[in-house]
């Protein structure tokens, strides 16, 4: 039987927690906030993000990272994209070759890389398996059914994940295609904070549905530029994470594309949605991309012309609407 640790205790690591305790592992969450580990060993409940459910009783909680980290099988990090190099080089001292599963989402902003390729280097390991897909931590806790792609590099590493992750309300496919898998988790959050935007314009579901496809469009530009396969950005975590991410209130980044829309700066949006907005960091990362490998994004354009030059939203979809006459295709 495997032993796993969850290294963050945001809504998403402590559902995922709650899923390997369901499944009879042992397994340790590691909580970076005093805050949330106090309130995790007293209620068992996350409060804040996922009120009014009782974990699994054999989950344990530590605010120490190496105990967490040593004997375990698998390591899952669930922190933000900006925190897991910070993260991961905190375990490097205990670290013995176990598997490393990322449900992150993002770019590391300063090197442009894909978060696997993060934990590969500060680890140096080719263990990595990158679990993604349309899954809100608000559902999942409730077993709502879920499915997500595991993909790894080797096809070993990705079953392992599979087996261990597989329940009755939460079915999980695998993928060689780890660039791939995390390009679409990744940029999908800009395409829901474009379309959040534009429901906070008040401009409704003709928009929504262009952003969405023509997001899609984009995704998959740049995605098989970096060497993703087409495929994979139309699965679950391209396309079914985009679907899911545009169109639920359960996204904090359609939430802020929303605040954003109805006058709030990027600032003030962040504040008010209470957690992080990886829409916000990937977009600078995707701007930056885009230009490296010559890939023509007008809708991330224009949304990092919003979030970084200040540019009226209403601007912005005139921009992206008078552009020179095209072909689809």
């Amino acid at each position: 039987m495997y032993k796993l640790c969850v290294l963050g205790s945001g809504s998403w690591g402590t559902a995922i927690s709650n899923v390997i305790a369901e499944g009879g592992y042992d397994v340790a969450l590691w909580c970076f906030l005093k805050e949330e580990y106090d309130m995790l060993t007293e209620f068992h409940e996350h409060k804040k993000y996922l009120p009014g459910t009782k974990l699994n009783d054999k989950i344990k909680y530590t605010c120490d990272i190496e105990e967490a980290v040593s004997g375990t099988d698998v390591i899952v990090v669930a922190t933000p994209s900006f925190a897991v190099r910070q993260t991961v080089s905190k375990i490097k001292r205990v670290y013995d070759g176990q598997t490393v599963v990322c449900i992150a989402k993002g770019f590391e902003d300063e090197t442009l890389k894909c978060l696997d390729e993060v934990i590969s280097d500060e680890l140096k390991t080719e263990k990595v398996c990158a679990l993604s897909g349309p899954s809100h931590a608000e559902e999942v806790i409730k077993k709502m059914p879920t499915t997500l792609v595991a993909a790894a590099r080797d096809d070993k590493t990705a079953k392992t994940v599979q087996d261990i992750f597989m329940r009755p309300y939460l079915r999980v496919y695998t993928s060689n295609d780890i660039l791939g898998v995390e390009l679409g988790a990744a940029l999908k959050n800009i395409i829901s904070l474009s379309t959040g935007i534009s429901d906070g314009l008040g401009l409704g579901d003709n928009l929504k549905a262009a952003l969405m496809t023509r997001g899609m469009a984009e995704i998959v530009r740049l995605g098989t530029a970096m060497g993703g396969k087409t495929e994979t950005f139309y699965g679950l975590s391209g396309m079914g994470d985009l679907i899911v991410t545009c169109t639920s209130m359960h996204s904090r980044n359609r939430r802020a594309g929303i605040l954003i829309g109805q006058g709030r700066t990027p600032e003030e949006a962040k504040k008010e949605v209470g957690m992080v907005v990886e829409g916000i960091i990937a977009c600078e990362s995707a701007y930056k991309l885009a230009k490296k490998y010559n890939v023509e994004m007008p809708i991330v354009n224009e949304a990092y012309n919003i979030l970084y030059k200040g540019m009226a939203p209403a601007d912005a979809i005139n921009n992206l609407m008078t552009r020179s006459k095209k072909s689809e295709w």
